[in-house]
């Protein structure tokens, strides 16, 4: 039990690490910064925004850790970077946007986690559908972020 638990806290921990760092960098602003900005009338109310990325989170670690165990070792170590690459551009987007206040960047950086993340999709579709419907929530809930993204762009620029 613990051998198959383990990995998936180890994929839980490293969605949380970024979760952290960006929840760090989206401190820096949130209440100063970003309230300041023109946004579109359907943004949520950022009450939303933390219940949602914590479910997330722990949808993908589950998600990746699905398709982990599936495959043999070159498999599994291409799930790994995969899973790793995109969570560290997870955690870019909020430092750019966030930290850095710089929405024309972040959206740039949003789309190359956005094609990253379909790539994923793709992958679990194939391995493990179960996964890829976890997967597609995130997928989702990043579409709308970057065209949220765009819009507070365009609306401040």
């Amino acid at each position: 039990m613990l051998k198959r638990a383990l990995p998936l806290l180890l994929f839980v921990a490293l969605a949380l690490m970024a979760a952290a760092l960006g929840g760090y960098a989206t401190s820096m602003s949130v209440s100063t910064w970003y309230p300041l900005l023109k946004k579109p009338s359907w943004t949520p109310p950022s009450s939303v925004f933390a219940p949602v990325w914590a479910v997330l989170y722990i949808l993908m670690a589950i998600a990746t850790w699905r398709v982990w165990r599936i495959g043999d070792a070159s498999s599994a170590r291409r799930t790994v970077s995969l899973y790793s690459a995109q969570l560290t551009l997870n955690a870019l987007w909020s430092i750019l946007f966030f930290g850095l206040q710089r929405p024309g960047i972040a959206l740039l950086e949003i789309i190359v986690l956005w094609g990253m993340l379909l790539l994923i999709l793709r992958r679990y579709w194939v391995a493990d559908r179960i996964s890829a419907y976890l997967w597609l929530s995130y997928f989702l809930w990043v579409s709308f972020a970057c065209i949220l993204n765009a819009a507070i762009w365009k609306l401040n620029s």
